[in-house]
């Protein structure tokens, strides 16, 4: 019998002992041995609840209980998470988590800790939810050398673009439906503005060049600024705008990060990820293209892969699973020597100008769309963009994967 405690007892750990409770003894086939939930850290109580009688409001009751070798930390966060999930790894005891911002901060720092003492810390859930991504980075992908990461990672801004898409309403209109579904927080700011995005690519960067990628270098513009005419003028070239996270290593060996909302071309599998689902899409060297796709977030498919990993731990119990992910940093290439094609809007006086200025563009009209010139340039530099459209009163500037 493997003793687990659960640290925080909200969507997705509840979720993890719901899961483990419903699927026990195939669970127990899988890791070789049952495994039951011992103790639930949380600072509420929750009567009625099957878990009522786990509950304790002291961590001390999980960290200094023998009984449990395994800690679930499903709080958020950074504090308290870091300091619990540290003295747990410390105390001898394997980590699972699914939070996205200890694992994107402190990740090659508790991968180590755990290598000291034989134990493991996995994160499949931090990234994609349910999707397996972070097994199959550090276990199946291993003989290629990734050439590029890039995925639709947040659920949330999926739906609202998805909405604005398929009923041409307004990006408030939207995010109000997307709230009222409990699609998005009553405070978006995390999903829409992209920065839960940001995190995950920091990770999945991390793991593919196997050194620490601060989430603070890569550049980040969520999808407040798409508008009604960017989905028509979307919908005129037969493409979709999706919220990307990619990460690209360039010829010359330099690799660019960047967060932001993306023309996406109908011949690419990305076009067709719609709601809430979230797909992950990596290039190898040998195996050239993969690409991951399911529910990116929720409560079952979240603790589904929590629970995964715990699993692979009891298996595992006393042998360090290897992460490739020092804490040595991984310099980013400055954004602004990024290549790219850009769709751009601008007033329709401003034409001649911006011909001027991309003598090489390519026009995009709408018929939904009136006193403005659409365009999108051939490829340059976000650096040169930038520089030949300071003048030019630019309405909106989406990047272009067509």
């Amino acid at each position: 019998m493997v003793g687990i405690g659960i640290l925080g007892y909200g969507t997705i750990g509840s979720g993890v002992f719901e899961v483990i409770n419903t699927n026990k003894e195939s669970i127990a086939k899988r890791a070789g041995e049952p495994i039951e939930v011992k103790r639930i850290c949380d600072l509420r109580d929750f009567p009625g609840d099957p878990a009522e009688k786990l509950i304790t409001h002291d961590f001390k009751d999980i960290v200094n209980d023998p009984e449990i070798s395994i800690v679930v930390e499903t709080m958020g966060g950074t504090k308290p998470a870091y300091d619990f999930v540290k003295s747990a790894l410390l105390a001898g005891k394997s980590v699972a988590t699914s939070n996205k911002e200890l694992v994107a901060k402190y990740g090659p720092e508790l991968i180590e800790i755990a290598k000291e003492h034989n134990e493991n810390f996995l994160f499949e859930a931090s990234v994609g939810g349910g999707i397996p991504i972070i097994r199959p980075l550090n276990q199946a992908i291993t003989a290629d050398e990734i050439l590029e990461i890039k995925g639709i990672l947040n659920g949330t801004t999926n739906y609202i673009l998805t909405k604005m898409a398929r009923q041409g309403s307004d990006y408030h209109a939207s995010l109000k439906e997307a709230q009222e579904l409990g699609y998005a927080e009553r405070n978006p700011e995390a999903d829409v503005e992209g920065y839960d995005t940001c995190r995950k690519i920091a990770i999945l960067t991390s793991l593919a060049y196997g050194m620490q990628v601060d989430y603070e270098d890569i550049y980040t513009e969520g999808i407040t600024k798409i508008s009604v005419e960017d989905m028509a003028y979307a919908k005129a070239l037969d493409a979709s705008i999706k919220l990307l996270g990619e990460s690209r290593r360039a010829d010359n060996g330099v690799v660019y990060a960047r967060v932001a909302p993306a023309l996406v071309s109908a011949h690419s599998p990305l076009f067709s990820v719609n709601d809430v689902f979230n797909a992950i899409f990596v290039k190898g060297n040998v195996l050239d293209d993969v690409m991951f796709y399911g529910r990116g977030a929720g409560k079952l498919p979240t603790a589904s892969a929590v629970v995964s990993d715990v699993i692979d731990e009891v298996k595992h119990k006393g042998v360090h699973i290897m992460i490739q992910w020092s804490a040595s940093k991984l310099t980013l290439g400055d954004i602004k020597d990024a290549k790219g094609e850009y769709f751009v809007r601008v007033p329709a006086d401003k034409k001649d100008a911006a011909i001027a200025a991309f003598p090489n563009l390519s026009e995009v009209k709408s018929d939904k769309v009136k006193n403005e010139f659409a365009f999108i340039t051939d490829t340059m530099t976000e650096g040169e963009y930038a520089d030949r459209a300071k003048d030019l009163g630019v309405l909106n500037m989406i990047r272009s994967n067509l």
